[in-house]
């Protein structure tokens, strides 16, 4: 039961939250507060009373009747408690779904949606960039604070500093939680498409846990994506994200095989990739292209696309993708991507480059504990035939890994590696 509240809290928090920071007039605190009591209630009564048909409904709802209780017994607010009130007379007697006021006729943007509201307010200019990103995967994707230090690659303690700094600039400023206004959004956009791509990522690829992938994650980042879309449909690189989405979220059905074990990429069966997904993804790249604004996420989206064009791994076009990272590091500079690219000349026949450009970034502190790196760098040990160092860096990698899933692949990889080097001595 206690993993049934569990479930319902990674794939409703977000959701249940936005609307509750709505209603409370942007309070943080008194939303998350009156979360977490709906949370706590919900493990005292779901073991007794089963699972709710609808987990979200039954939050909200649970929730509400919180800050209800925390704003009466704080004799302030009055207003507030009034509103709250009147949604609780609404949902007394329905279905269990809570039902939300209308946005009044008139509305200066074109999209209307609590998470989309609760993103921008995130994202406000008056927050540091990485807090907004910091507080939009903590508000909105309900990851742990060790979850989002390891994404920005930073000390967990330093990270809830840098949480608890962005909530007290929120209220401090009174920023407002509402989607700019139209011609405010060009200005608002890259911080709220930054926070898109790392709940999407984290879905992709769960920093820690015992599964490889969070469906939740990734579905509300699509979610998120598409809404941007309609919002700025004249925005390349709004449609190179969405693109680049899509082109990975196609790849997820052939990620796990049969016994929920690891497939890398270039041992998955593609028929099982989602076509339609595929071809909705390279749509929108080509939309995006056309518009000749390059940026970074479109650069990405076009490496997906060129695995997705590919028959197997052996047909993959590997030298044009080490040579589309290549520019992505000049366009947007980052250890990670040069990681990538070090990766890409290796399966391109280079592992001498390749290594070359893990070394000129192996000194960076925020990699020390990227797990990634250290598997790149074994791979392409293996392949310039160190098995010493090889041996080594896989176990630098498992000893970083915190997801399990991904953790077992990299055993399975280096106990093949060292097979590799038993079977190739003389006999």
């Amino acid at each position: 039961m206690i993993e049934a509240v569990e479930r319902a809290f990674r794939a409703e928090s977000g959701r249940v939250l936005a609307s509750l920071i709505r209603h409370l007039g942007g309070d943080f605190q008194r939303a998350e507060d009156a979360l977490q009591d709906a949370f706590a209630v919900a493990l005292a009564t779901w073991p007794r009373d089963g699972v709710p048909a609808r987990p979200g409904a039954w939050l909200t709802v649970a929730a509400r009747r919180k800050a209800i209780d925390r704003l009466r017994h704080e004799h302030v607010q009055a207003d507030r408690v009034r509103l709250l009130e009147r949604l609780m007379e609404l949902d007394a007697g329905a279905s269990g779904d809570a039902e939300e006021p209308q946005e009044p006729e008139g509305s200066p943007t074109l999209v209307i949606d609590d998470r989309l509201r609760l993103v921008f307010t995130c994202c406000h200019p008056a927050l540091a960039p990485p807090a907004r990103v910091a507080l939009t995967l903590r508000m909105l994707g309900g990851l742990s604070t060790a979850e989002i230090a390891r994404a920005f690659l930073v000390e967990e303690a330093a990270m809830a500093q840098r949480l608890v700094r962005a909530k007290r600039k929120i209220a401090g400023a009174r920023i407002p939680y509402r989607v700019p206004r139209d011609e405010d959004l060009p200005d608002r956009l890259g911080g709220v498409l930054s926070v898109v791509y790392l709940v999407f990522n984290e879905g992709w690829t769960a920093s820690a846990g015992d599964d490889l992938v969070r469906t939740d994650l990734c579905a509300e980042a699509l979610r998120l994506g598409r809404l941007l879309v309609a919002l700025m449909p004249d925005d390349a690189e709004t449609r190179g994200l969405l693109a680049l989405m899509l082109l990975h979220d196609a790849r997820r059905p052939a990620r796990l095989d049969a016994r929920g074990r690891y497939v890398s990429l270039g041992d998955q069966d593609r028929s099982r990739w989602d076509a339609g997904q595929t071809e909705e993804g390279r749509a929108l790249l080509a939309s995006a292209l056309r518009l000749r604004r390059p940026g970074p996420y479109q650069l990405q989206a076009a490496i997906s696309a060129v695995h997705a064009d590919a028959n197997d791994s052996a047909d993959t076009d590997w030298h044009q993708i080490a040579a589309l990272y290549a520019t992505l590091a000049c366009v947007a500079p980052s250890p990670v991507v040069e990681v990538n690219r070090a990766a890409a000349l290796g399966l391109a026949g280079d592992h001498v480059r390749g290594l070359a450009v893990l070394d000129r970034v192996a000194g960076d502190d925020r990699l020390l504990a990227y797990a990634p790196l250290h598997a790149a760098r074994a791979e392409l040990l293996r392949r310039a035939g160190d098995a010493r160092g090889a041996d080594a860096a896989y176990a630098a990698a498992i000893a970083c890994c915190a997801n399990a899933v991904e953790r077992r692949e990299l055993e399975r990889r280096r106990r093949r590696a060292g097979e590799e080097v038993v079977a190739a001595r003389p006999t």
